[in-house]
C-alpha cells in the first residue's frame, strides 16, 4: 500500500522496480495542461515514461478484417511531449541505476497540500562509491505552460567524481503492452523536429507531428549551484538538448540544477514554430526569475484554496480517509478553468485507453467538479460544445438526427473501432445532458446556459427524438443501444438509457423554452418541443412483474444465468477470456447499470424497488470494470445495507492506491477516484439533484464516528457534518443575509450565513439480508 503514517502524505520506501509503473501514475502531477508521470529523474529504469499535453495526439488507420459503412477510418493516440524533468547522474562513470549497486534508503512522497513530489535516495555504486540525491518536482496548477524539477547530489561518505546531465529529450522509447485491449496504441518516434536553440545554459525544442497536424515546443530555464571547479557544457541535437555539469564533490559539497520547463502546443497551420518557440522560453525564464521556491508558495496557496472546499475528513478509518484525499487531489489537477479543455479517463496520468476522453468525464468526473470546483466542470462542457461540429456531423454519418457525441475521442471525432459498444453507446449524448443540468442547477451560471447548456441540450435531445419510435400502444422506445453494462450490447429499452434520454428530453425543452434566441438560432419550432415532452412522457422502463425487479434492458431477466461457479478467480476480467457472444446473451453485468439508473433517476423508483434491484443486480454484477463499485456502493447505502456499502466505497477509493484491477501501470482511474468522493457525499451523505434542488438523505457507517465534507451551491460553500446521531448544515462563507435552501430526509431547511442547523439522523431502513455477490466477487471486508 502507497500510505504514510501522515494523512496528507503518499510514500514509498523501496524502490520496488518491478512496480515502477504503477508508481508512476499514482506519483504523477498535472495542472490540466500539463502532465508528468511520476517516473524517477534519471528516467532509468522506467516503467512507462510520459509528458503529457492535454490534447496532443496523433492519429493512426483503424485496420477492420471486416469493414462496413460509418466505422471509423482512424484514431487518435495520446503521445508524449518531449521530457524535461530528466536529471541523470554518473558517479565515478558509473550511472545511478536502483537495479545496480546498493539502495541505502530510497524515499518518495507525493505531498497532496504542497502539490509536489519529493525523493531523498542513497545510492552505494558498484565500485562502492555513496551518494545521496534529494529532488522536489511540481507541475504548477496557477501557471499553465510551467514544470520544475529541483534537483541536489552530494557524497556520503567520501570525494567522487559526478557527472550530472539536465535533459528535454524527445521521442522518448514507450514500452508496448499487447496483453489487453485497453492499452494504448504505440507509435514510435511521433516527433519531427522543427527548430532547436539555445542561449547559453537553456534551450528549447520545436517539433511537429506527422498526422495529426500539431506542434509542441517546450523550453528549459536552468539555475545551478557547483563548486567553482565543475565544468559546465551543454549539447543540442534534433530530439535533445542537454546541460552538464562534471566535477569532483568533497564530503559537504553538491551540485544542485534546478530546471523550469515551459510547454506549448498549438496547431501546425497556426502558431509559427518561431513564435511558439518564444512562448514558451519567456514562461521558462519567468519561472526561473521568480525562483522555485516561489513556484511552491503559489502552488501551496492554491492547494490551500482548493482544500478548503475539497478536503473529507473521516473520523474512525485515517487510512481511507487519506485514499479520498488521493482521490481528490488528482480530480483537482485533473483540469483547469482557464482554458476549454476537457478531462480524459486516465487524466494526464498515463497513456491508457490511448488517452481518450469517455464518458466517465461526464458520468463520474463532472458531478463531482461541479460541487467542489465548478470552473473546472465549466470548462470541460464548453469543450463538448467546441466539438459539437463534429457530433453533429457524426449523425449524419450514422443517419441519426442532432448531434451523436464519440464514445471515445480526443480530438471531437470517434476513435472506437469496436462499434457494438462504441457507436452503439448513445448514453453518452445524456450523460452530457445530465452534466450540463447538473451543472446549472448547482451553480445558476445562466450565462453558459446560453452560451453553451442551451445548444448541447437541444441537440443531444434531437437524437433521443429522432432514433425512438413509437409503439401501437403510444409508448416511446429506443432499441439497439449499449448501455453502461458493456457486457450487453445492442439491446433494447435500456432502462438507463431510456431515463436519461428523458432527462435529457425535458431539459432540452426547458432550455428552448427559456432560451428562445438560442431555440430560434438552431430551428427549433413549437411542435419540435412538444414532441420531445410527449416522448419524455411516454418512453419505456422494462419491469420484470414476476420477479419485482426491473430489467435492465427488455427481456435481460428472461436470459440464461451465468454460471458463475464454473468461473475461476484467474478468468476475471470475463472480456479477456470468453467472447463477447457468449457475455451478451447471459445475465452478467460488467459495470452497475441498473444500479446506475436508480443513481441517476432516484425519483422514478420507489424504495422498495431499489432495494430489490439493489439485491438482483449485486448477485450478478462482476465488477469488471472500476466503474461499478461506487454506484453500487452509494445504492446499497441508501437501501440500508451499510456494510456492504462501505466494503464497496473502499475498493473504489483503493482502486489505484492498491492496484486492485492491476491496470494502474497505464495510469489512474480518475472515474473510480471520483466514486469515492461520490460515496462519501450521494451514498452516506445522501446527496440528490436529480430535481434541481439540494436534498440530503444520510446514514454514517458504524466504523465511522463523524463525517465531513463541502460542497458548492449557487455560490455558497456547505458544510455537511454526520455524527451517529445528528445532521449538522452549515454555510461556510456566507454574510448574514445569504441563504440557502435544501431538504433534509424530506423536511425543507433554510440555511443562512449566521446559523447552522441540526438534525437528528433518522433510523437506517431495514432492507433484508444482505445481498449475494458472484462467487469470488464480493468486495473484500474493510
Amino acid at each position: 500500500m502507497a500510505h504514510g503514517d501522515d494523512g496528507w502524505r503518499i510514500r514509498r520506501t523501496t524502490a520496488d522496480v518491478d512496480r515502477l509503473d504503477e508508481t508512476e501514475s499514482i506519483f504523477a502531477l498535472s495542472n490540466g495542461w500539463v502532465g508528468w508521470r511520476g517516473t524517477l529523474d534519471e528516467g532509468t529504469p522506467c516503467g512507462m515514461p510520459g509528458s503529457y499535453l492535454n490534447g496532443f495526439h496523433e492519429q493512426h488507420e483503424l485496420t477492420y478484417p471486416e469493414g462496413g459503412y460509418a466505422f471509423p477510418e482512424r484514431s487518435d493516440t495520446v503521445i508524449s511531449a518531449p521530457n524535461a524533468a530528466l536529471v541523470r547522474l554518473w558517479v565515478d562513470g558509473e550511472p545511478l541505476d536502483l537495479r545496480t549497486g546498493t539502495t541505502r534508503h530510497h524515499h518518495r512522497e507525493l505531498d497532496l497540500r504542497a502539490g509536489a513530489v519529493r525523493r531523498e535516495t542513497e545510492w552505494v555504486s558498484p565500485a562502492g562509491r555513496g551518494v545521496r540525491i534529494r529532488s522536489t518536482r511540481l507541475v504548477s496548477l496557477p501557471r499553465r505552460p510551467v514544470a520544475a524539477v529541483d534537483w541536489e547530489v552530494e557524497p556520503l561518505d567520501g570525494p567522487v567524481r559526478v557527472r550530472v546531465c539536465a535533459d528535454l529529450l524527445a521521442n522518448e522509447r514507450v514500452p508496448e503492452r499487447v496483453d489487453d485491449p485497453r492499452a494504448a496504441s504505440i507509435i514510435h518516434d511521433p516527433l519531427t523536429a522543427e527548430t532547436g536553440r539555445q542561449d547559453g545554459v537553456d534551450g528549447v525544442l520545436v517539433h511537429r507531428t506527422g498526422r495529426s497536424g500539431q506542434r509542441v515546443a517546450v523550453a528549459v530555464a536552468h539555475r545551478s549551484e557547483a563548486p567553482d571547479e565543475a565544468v559546465t557544457d551543454t549539447e543540442l541535437t534534433d530530439d535533445r538538448f542537454r546541460l552538464a555539469l562534471t566535477g569532483a564533490l568533497r564530503p559537504g559539497e553538491r551540485i544542485r540544477v534546478t530546471t523550469f520547463a515551459a510547454y506549448e502546443c498549438a496547431p501546425v497551420d497556426g502558431t509559427p514554430a518561431g513564435e511558439l518557440a518564444d512562448v514558451v522560453v519567456a514562461a521558462a525564464e519567468a519561472a526561473r526569475a521568480d525562483g522555485f521556491d516561489a513556484l511552491l508558495d503559489a502552488q501551496r496557496a492554491a492547494l490551500d484554496a482548493a482544500w478548503a472546499t475539497a478536503d473529507v475528513e473521516l473520523d474512525g478509518d485515517p487510512e481511507l480517509e487519506q485514499a479520498v484525499r488521493f482521490a481528490v487531489f488528482h480530480l483537482l489537477q485533473a483540469g483547469r478553468a482557464d482554458a476549454d479543455h476537457t478531462i480524459p479517463a486516465k487524466g494526464l496520468t498515463g497513456n491508457g485507453y490511448d488517452g481518450h476522453v469517455l464518458w466517465d468525464t461526464e458520468g463520474y468526473v463532472l458531478p463531482v467538479l461541479t460541487y467542489l470546483a465548478p470552473e473546472l466542470a465549466r470548462s470541460a462542457l464548453r469543450w463538448r460544445h467546441a466539438h459539437l461540429p463534429e457530433a453533429r456531423e457524426r449523425a449524419t454519418e450514422l443517419r441519426l438526427t442532432g448531434a451523436t457525441f464519440p464514445w471515445r475521442t480526443l480530438g471531437g471525432r470517434e476513435c472506437s473501432g469496436y462499434w457494438p459498444a462504441g457507436s452503439a453507446g448513445l448514453h453518452v449524448n445524456a450523460d452530457i445532458a445530465d452534466a450540463v443540468l447538473r451543472y446549472v442547477a448547482a451553480t445558476g451560471d445562466t450565462g453558459f446556459r446560453a452560451e453553451c447548456g442551451a445548444e448541447l441540450l437541444i441537440e443531444t435531445a434531437r437524437l433521443w427524438h429522432g432514433h425512438g419510435h413509437w409503439d401501437d400502444r403510444a409508448a416511446f422506445h429506443l432499441t439497439g443501444v449499449t448501455g453502461p453494462d458493456e457486457y450487453s450490447a445492442l439491446v433494447d429499452d435500456n432502462v438507463f438509457t431510456n431515463l436519461m434520454a428523458r432527462r435529457n428530453l425535458r431539459g432540452a425543452a426547458d432550455a428552448a423554452e427559456s432560451c428562445p434566441e438560442v431555440a430560434d438560432r438552431l430551428g427549433v419550432q413549437p411542435s419540435e418541443v412538444a414532441g420531445w415532452r410527449a416522448a419524455a412522457d411516454a418512453v419505456h422502463i422494462p419491469y420484470d412483474h414476476k420477479r419485482g425487479v426491473h430489467e435492465q434492458s427488455a427481456g435481460f431477466t428472461e436470459q440464461p444465468e451465468w454460471d458463475f461457479a464454473a468461473t475461476g478467480e484467474d478468468d476475471y476480467p470475463l472480456l479477456l477470456h470468453f467472447p463477447y457472444q457468449e457475455l451478451y446473451r447471459k445475465q452478467v453485468v460488467k459495470q452497475a447499470d441498473l444500479v446506475l439508473a436508480m443513481l441517476r433517476c432516484p425519483g422514478d423508483f420507489t424504495a422498495d424497488e431499489k432495494a430489490r434491484n439493489v439485491a438482483y443486480y449485486e448477485a450478478r454484477t462482476v465488477r469488471d470494470s472500476s466503474l461499478s463499485a461506487s454506484a453500487q456502493a452509494i445504492l446499497a447505502a441508501e437501501v440500508g445495507h451499510l456494510d456492504l456499502a462501505y466494503d464497496l466505497f473502499a475498493e473504489t477509493a483503493f482502486q489505484d492506491l492498491a492496484d486492485l484491477g492491476d491496470k494502474t501501470a497505464d495510469g489512474l482511474h480518475l472515474a473510480s477516484l471520483a466514486g469515492a468522493w461520490l460515496v462519501v457525499a450521494q451514498g452516506f451523505g445522501g446527496l440528490r439533484d436529480d430535481r434541481g434542488v439540494l436534498s440530503f438523505e444520510p446514514r454514517l457507517p458504524r466504523r465511522l464516528s463523524r463525517l465531513a465534507f463541502h460542497l458548492r451551491w449557487r455560490g455558497q460553500r456547505l458544510r455537511v457534518t454526520l455524527t451517529p446521531d445528528t445532521a449538522r448544515y452549515e454555510l461556510s462563507d456566507a454574510g448574514a443575509g445569504d441563504t440557502v435552501e435544501l431538504w433534509h430526509h424530506g423536511d425543507q431547511l433554510h440555511l443562512t450565513g449566521t446559523t447552522p442547523v441540526s438534525r437528528p439522523m433518522p433510523p437506517v431502513p431495514t432492507p433484508g439480508p444482505t445481498p449475494t455477490s458472484p462467487r469470488g466477487r464480493r468486495p473484500a471486508r474493510r
